[in-house]
């Protein structure tokens, strides 16, 4: 089985590591400029624009409140990711290392 995983320090530590190979999992690690390939990372940044960005919650459960409504709404029009933007300019840079696998 491979794990992909962004290059957050705490990934590359050595018990993860250890880990790893003891479950027969092999990681694989995103380019370091590839942070595009992380579908997470533009989750994040809408979920911080349309329930965070702006707002003043006077309490966590309010702000939990609002980060909920947005997951709700978002998980309501969710579908498969398709769109690679392989076009994209920030995306026409190709000297990343050819076996990351």
């Amino acid at each position: 089985m491979y794990l992909v995983m962004d290059n957050f320090s705490p990934h590359r530590h050595p018990d993860i590591r250890k880990w790893a190979a003891g479950n027969q999992i092999e990681l694989v690690f995103l380019p370091t400029y590839g942070s595009w390939l992380n579908w997470i990372e533009a989750e994040f940044a809408a979920l911080r624009y349309f329930a965070l960005n702006g707002t003043d919650h006077r309490s966590h459960t309010e702000q939990n409140t609002a980060i909920a409504a947005y997951i709700r709404w978002r998980n309501a029009r969710a579908k498969p990711k398709t769109g690679f933007a392989t076009d994209s300019p920030i995306r026409t840079w190709t000297h990343y290392p050819a076996n990351v696998a």
